[in-house]
């Protein structure tokens, strides 16, 4: 009996294939040209290449290339009544060959097809295992798209993500100078005769192409940088490879790091295209001393140098900026010279000088500044227990020592236990009083021991040295430990200040990621946290110059938002003042702040000049807005003038034009059709204009409304008669359907407007209705309901929109302002109208208004 093994006949996942992209600078190139010529190399050694899809512009010697290999058929997509070929997809897979040409990979699809994007199908094709050539130009990159607008001048609609293109195994820049470029269009080679002048004037100047191709060469230089980092990771390599000229500057957080960031940036200037990356490392437990303040600046100097800002966790300083340096391939390396004094320098190597030890191949620059002779240590450290707690340990040391020996020796306990009692009680003194009662405490025990039991007794002499060996390590570990308990002390009362600190940032920090940074609730909150009686933000006033006398004349400063009492008008005016940036300083009123509170107060400094920026961006895109909707409208209106108005015209003038014609005789018959025509075409124009003129009124808002009772019995079929729609529309009116408040013109065009677009959208042999109701609260619902293709739900406001067409839709009859003029007019009097989908399908315009008394 024979056994199958299952295991061997399961069908392994097809490899994915290979992506190779042509990327070149601007069309003409020769993008397409290399792909062809590389399909037609593989195809030569025996490579099953097929031709998916191949744009040869009408480019002779492009065109020439695809002799020879075989091509896939394109498929016929219809939308919206034309006809378009897009690349077959499904057949590509079914032939499933070993590399296929795409060409084009920025192109969007028609709707219909299974992808909206090209490389949505590449990406298909390649999880079927089947290697790409694709071509693509640089404009077409998402990451560039705005910074190629501001360049050219044309906006790319079609994009690709970067990391498509990054992902790709190779991609192959297709270079050729801005003149060759140029020589190429006139010689033909790019595009037609026609279009030769009017690229070389626009498109293709020299300035645009030059720019182009060195954004070409920049990105391709970037994807070749992440491929060599991927090589280095790849094969553990840690020694720098001096491929590209880095410069990396270690900031410390304090006011010297501006100084050295300039510095870092002169050194990395010398160099085209080298890179300026800062670095600070923060205390992996969160112990700091530096300014957020100075950080804060000095990320926003770099960023404006064209640099980047890192941070990194780390204990050990001088290891954590070398491993960084070492993981971005760095060739500098930009340090302040040490602040610590002569005795430390000599006591210990500083970060300088051990990173200039250890660097290896990079090179080491140590900065001078106005710091460096200052230590850290001169600055003056908060005591980490209170004056109360202190004294109360000293106390405990001048009673409890003396207690302590007497009960000892009351019970006439030997000498090592005694010790140990008084050991005791020095570290009980450290508990509770720190570093200098428990060192009191420790030379008084010293001298107790030595006095009361160490012979000759009642002499601070000692007669044996190892009793004066005992004394001498009491006194170090009495020391020792009590420096011991003030370090934990202090550790602990840094670290409760620290989550404090981390608690009120990670509350500022939400306050961001919500929005919720107006100035008034931030300076509220900063009043609060700190206990202020005032805050206030201040800013200096135009042509102000930066004076510290001018720091308490209030006529330099203008006041931009305060909270709590009386604001203060300058910034020396208050108790604190925190810098938040050149022009803009927070000034608090009620007490002075330690420093630990001025680093917090800072981030809320810096945080207050950010909302303000934000509110004052959102003032002025407010102010924009409505220039931006006139514009919006001046420039609709210009192609309604231009093209749906001149449509009715042309009609009108033609039937004209041919009835005034002596040199034809016309008919009774013709004649009588010439002239219904030249009305219908008067009277669509009529329609129109009549529409721009209203919407015109809705704009500068003085349109006129005159409320009178209404019947809609009497309104409704002279808005059918204007649209020439009487019999065409079914209405259903109760017959005792009270009267209605609204002015009778304006109802009447209500109707009209939403009538005709029902009448546009409704099929053969179902014509739309209107249908009007009493509700009962008040009020009369007036519904026009077609049975049309219907608008998502999402769309629905859309439509309300000025010269809108959903879909972009243009049917030769209407610019795109009738259910936008509707609207406006019956919120004129006080209406509404509701957009809602009929039952088995079409539109429902529900229209609400008050119910005459």
């Amino acid at each position: 009996m024979s056994t199958v093994r299952f295991g061997a006949m399961m069908m392994k996942p097809p490899v994915r294939g290979r992506l190779r992209i042509y990327l070149g600078a601007a069309p003409g190139v020769g993008k397409t040209y290399r792909a062809l010529d590389e399909a037609r190399r593989r195809a030569s050694r025996g490579t099953d290449v097929v031709l998916a899809l191949v744009e040869t512009h009408g480019r002779r010697h492009t065109a020439a290339l695809l002799d020879g290999l075989e091509l896939i058929p394109r498929k016929t997509v219809y939308y919206k009544g034309s006809e378009f070929t897009e690349m077959d997809l499904d057949a590509i897979l079914a032939r499933k060959p070993a590399v296929v040409v795409v060409d084009e990979l920025a192109h969007t699809n028609v709707p219909g097809s299974r992808n909206r994007k090209r490389w949505q199908d590449i990406d298909e094709l390649l999880d079927a295992g089947i290697t790409v050539l694709s071509t693509l130009n640089i404009q077409h990159l998402e990451s560039l798209n705005d910074v190629i607008t501001g360049i050219t001048g044309v906006v790319q609609r079609e994009t690709v993500p970067d990391a498509v293109v990054r992902a790709a195994e190779q991609v192959e820049l297709v270079d050729m100078t801005a003149e060759a470029l140029r020589r190429r269009l006139e010689h033909g080679n790019v595009y037609q005769p026609n279009k030769i002048d009017a690229s070389l004037h626009n498109y293709f100047r020299t300035g645009n192409l030059t720019a182009l191709r060195e954004l070409a060469l920049l990105w391709v230089a970037d994807k070749v940088d992440d491929q060599l980092e991927d090589y280095r990771s790849e094969h553990n390599i840690t020694r720098i490879w001096e491929t590209r000229e880095r410069v990396v500057v270690a900031l410390t957080g304090g006011p010297e790091g501006d100084t050295i960031i300039r510095r870092a940036a002169r050194v990395a200037g010398r160099t085209t295209g080298a890179d300026l990356l800062a670095v600070h490392v923060t205390r992996s437990d969160g112990l700091v001393d530096t300014g957020p303040d100075h950080l804060a600046r000095q990320r926003r100097l770099v960023e404006d140098l064209g640099g980047s800002y890192h941070q990194v966790l780390g204990n050990d300083i001088p290891t954590a900026i070398l491993d960084f340096a070492r993981g971005v391939n760095a060739t500098q390396l930009v340090l302040g010279a040490s602040r610590r004094g002569p005795l430390a320098a000599r006591l210990s190597a500083g970060v300088g000088a051990t990173i200039s030890v250890r660097s290896d191949a990079i090179d080491v620059h140590l900065v001078p500044h106005e710091a460096t002779r200052t230590s850290r240590r001169s600055r003056h450290t908060p005591p980490a227990l209170s004056m109360r707690r202190r004294l109360i340990g000293l106390a405990t040391a001048l009673i409890g020592l003396p207690g302590v020996l007497a009960a000892a020796l009351a019970v006439g306990l030997p000498l090592a236990a005694t010790i140990v009692l008084l050991f005791g009680a020095v570290v009980t003194v450290a508990l509770i009083g720190g570093l200098y009662p428990a060192a009191l405490a420790a030379v008084g025990g010293f001298a107790l021991l030595d006095y009361f039991l160490i012979p000759p007794k009642h002499s601070l002499a000692v007669g044996d040295r190892g009793n004066l060996l005992a004394l001498v390590i009491f006194l170090v570990v009495a020391v020792a430990v009590s420096a011991t308990v003030e370090l934990a002390a202090r550790r602990t009362a840094e670290a409760a200040r620290a989550h404090a600190e981390s608690d009120t940032l990670s509350t500022l920090a939400g306050n961001v990621l919500r929005g919720d940074s107006a100035l008034p609730a931030l300076l509220e909150r900063v009043r609060e946290s700190f206990g202020m009686d005032a805050v206030t933000l201040l800013e200096r006033v135009e042509n102000s110059v930066d004076d510290p006398d001018l720091r308490h004349d209030p006529d330099q400063w203008r006041i931009v938002a305060t909270t709590g009492g009386e604001p203060c008008t300058a910034p020396g005016c208050g108790d604190v003042e925190v810098p938040a940036d050149d022009r803009l300083t927070l000034a608090l009123r009620g007490r002075r702040l330690e420093a630990a509170d001025q680093r917090v107060a800072a981030a809320f400094a810096v945080q207050a000049a950010v909302a303000l920026k934000q509110q004052r961006l959102a003032e002025q895109a407010a102010a924009v807005a409505p220039l931006t909707e006139t514009d919006r409208m001046r420039t609709a209106l210009l192609a309604a003038v231009g093209h749906d108005l001149r449509t009715p015209l042309a009609g009108a003038m033609a039937a004209v034009t041919s009835l005034q014609d002596t040199s034809v005789e016309f008919s009774a018959e013709d004649q009588a059709q010439l002239l219904d025509a030249a009305e219908e075409s008067l009277t669509r124009l009529n329609r129109l204009v009549t529409n721009l003129l209203d919407m015109s009124r809705l704009q500068a808002g003085v349109i006129g409304v005159h409320f009178e009772d209404v019947a809609l019995e009497e309104v409704l079929p002279r808005a059918l008669h204007d649209l020439d729609a009487t019999g065409l529309v079914g209405a259903t009116v109760d017959p005792l359907l009270p009267l209605i408040r609204a002015d009778s013109v304006l109802l009447e065009r209500v109707l009209v407007n939403l009538v005709a677009n029902a009448l546009r959208y409704s099929p053969d042999g179902r014509p739309p209705t209107v249908a009007a109701t009493d509700t009962g609260n008040g009020a009369v619902r007036i519904q026009i309901i077609d049975h049309g293709p219907g608008i998502d739900p999402v769309d629905h406001e859309r439509v309300f929109l000025p010269f809108q067409r959903l879909g972009d839709r243009h049917n030769g009859n209407g610019i795109g302002l009738g259910l936008a003029l509707a609207r406006g007019l019956a919120e004129a009097m006080g209406a509404s109208i509701v957009p809602e989908g009929t039952p088995g399908g079409g539109l429902t315009m529900t229209v609400t208004l008050e119910r005459a008394i």
